[in-house]
C-alpha cells in the first residue's frame, strides 16, 4: 500500500503570479489534482493512501494524515492559503515523522533483527515549492536543515529522519511572470539545483525545475 504525501509550500511567496495569471499556489493545487486523477485510472492505485502537509506549524500543518478520507484531502487542498515563512526544513521533518508514526508499532523496521526487504511501506513525498530563500523566525538560511529532535517514540533508533523505503521528490516552480519566446528545455523536465535538492538525492529521489504549467 504506497503512501503518497504531498508537501505544499504555503509561504507568502507562493502568491506570486505567472504570465498565465495564476499564482504558484494555484498551479501546485492543480498539479496535485491532475496527478490524483491520472493515478486513479491505474488499477494498482486502489491501495494508495494520500496525505497532505503545508508549511504551517504542527499540528495545523497536517491537513490530511492517516485517518482523513479522500474527500477531506481534496477539501483541505482547495482551502490552502499562501501566508507565512518558507519553513521547509521543519515541514519535511513533520512529513517524515507522520510517515514513521506507525512503523514502531507494526515492527516494520525490525530493529536488531536485520532487514526484511519484503516487509516494507513504500512512501513518496512530493514537495512543490518555488525554490526561494529558506526563511524562519530565526532569519534567512542558506542551507536546508531538518530539526534533530522529534517527539516520535523510537526515533533515537534511526540516525536519519527517513527510512530506506521512502523517497523525496520536489517540483520547484520556475514559471516566469512574463511570457517568454524562449523554447522549453528539451529532453523532459530538467533537474533543479535548490536547497531541497541534496535531501532529494540522499533519499534516492530527484528535484525538478518546472518552467511551464504543462510540465506539472
Amino acid at each position: 500500500m504506497p503512501v503518497l504525501l504531498f508537501l505544499i509550500d504555503t509561504s507568502a511567496s507562493m502568491n506570486q503570479r505567472t504570465h498565465l495569471g495564476t499564482t504558484y499556489l494555484d498551479i501546485a493545487k492543480g498539479a496535485v489534482e491532475t496527478f490524483m486523477k491520472l493515478r486513479g485510472r491505474d488499477p494498482a492505485s486502489r491501495g494508495d493512501r494520500y496525505m497532505l502537509i503545508n508549511f504551517e506549524d504542527v499540528p495545523l500543518g497536517i491537513k490530511a494524515g492517516w485517518k482523513e478520507s479522500h474527500a477531506t484531502f481534496m477539501t483541505e487542498l482547495r482551502n490552502l492559503q499562501a501566508a507565512g515563512l518558507t519553513t521547509i526544513g521543519q515541514s519535511l521533518r513533520t512529513a517524515f515523522d507522520l510517515l514513521n508514526l506507525n512503523r514502531l508499532v507494526s515492527g516494520i523496521d525490525n530493529y536488531g533483527q536485520g532487514r526484511n526487504p519484503f516487509f516494507l511501506e513504500p512512501s513518496i513525498i512530493v514537495a512543490i515549492t518555488d525554490g526561494n530563500k529558506l526563511t524562519s523566525s530565526g532569519g534567512v538560511q542558506d542551507e536546508l536543515h531538518l530539526p534533530l529532535t522529534t517527539p516520535l517514540p523510537g526515533s533515537e533508533l534511526t540516525k536519519e529522519p527517513f527510512r530506506w523505503d521512502q523517497r523525496l521528490f520536489s517540483l520547484v516552480l520556475r514559471i516566469p511572470g512574463h511570457a517568454t519566446v524562449e523554447p522549453e528545455p528539451l529532453g523532459g523536465v530538467p533537474p533543479d539545483d535548490s536547497a531541497i535538492t541534496p535531501m532529494c538525492e540522499v533519499t534516492g529521489g530527484r528535484s525538478y525545475s518546472v518552467f511551464s504549467s504543462s510540465a506539472c
